[in-house]
């Protein structure tokens, strides 16, 4: 079985230890970078499965470094971060991140955390190869959204929501069952989460996206699917 390199950017050295020790323990190889420099040289180098990225960082944020892996790479970004703060976890997500953790954390939520979204990664090839609801096309080995012939570019966690809605077209999915199909059990989920991911999705898919025609909002309970 291949071992999954996971690359560990934060500047407290203590953190670094920390996870390092937690992940090595699970048989993960582990990386660990404090500054961005390192960060990016490491991942070109490596080509880690996952990316544990502090927001705080000298010279370089996390959040912009979350920004440039995205731009040229769909690996899953965990964020960690000091602050509870609603706007730091908003605008990591709305950086292509795909889960966030506020310090101080338990290095076992951590590890079940990775463990999760590197779950979700695999898991296009688990059911029906292709999925079309409408003029939506959804290839679950490739990972790949098409809307027409126009490939739409999701990060995995927003490709994991759409692959949820498509496989319950017309149906309206809760922000709970879309968080149970993230995560796969009953983690600490963030209900607000979803709606960022949903709005990106939309910037992303629909031709005016304050006026959804593919992903319509059920007020107070979750989202649909429309199967046009």
């Amino acid at each position: 079985m291949t071992v999954q390199r996971i690359l560990v950017v934060d500047d407290e050295e203590s953190i670094l230890k920390v996870v390092d020790y937690a992940l090595t323990a699970e048989g993960f190889e582990v990386h660990t970078a404090s500054d961005a420099t390192t960060a990016e040289s490491l991942f070109t180098r490596i080509s880690p499965a996952l990316v544990i990225l502090d927001v705080m960082l000298p010279e370089k944020s996390g959040l912009d470094i979350a920004r440039d892996l995205r731009a040229s790479s769909d690996v899953p970004i965990v964020m960690l971060s000091a602050r509870a703060d609603e706007v730091d976890r908003i605008l990591g997500l709305e950086m292509g991140a795909d889960d966030y953790v506020t310090k101080p954390f338990s290095p076992r939520e951590l590890v079940s955390r990775v463990k999760a979204v590197l779950r979700r990664s695999a898991s296009g090839s688990e059911h029906k190869a292709l999925l079309h609801v409408g003029d939506l096309r959804i290839d679950t080995l490739s990972r790949q959204v098409y809307l027409g012939e126009r490939q739409i570019q999701l990060t995995r966690t927003e490709y994991d929501i759409m692959l949820h809605l498509a496989r319950h077209p017309g149906m309206v999915c809760s922000r709970t069952a879309i968080l149970d199909s993230l995560w796969e059990t009953s983690p600490k989920g963030d209900e607000r989460a979803i709606d960022v991911h949903i709005h990106n999705i939309r910037e992303k898919l629909e031709p005016d996206p304050k006026d959804p025609t593919y992903i319509m909002t059920m007020r107070g309970f979750g989202y649909r699917l429309r199967e046009r």
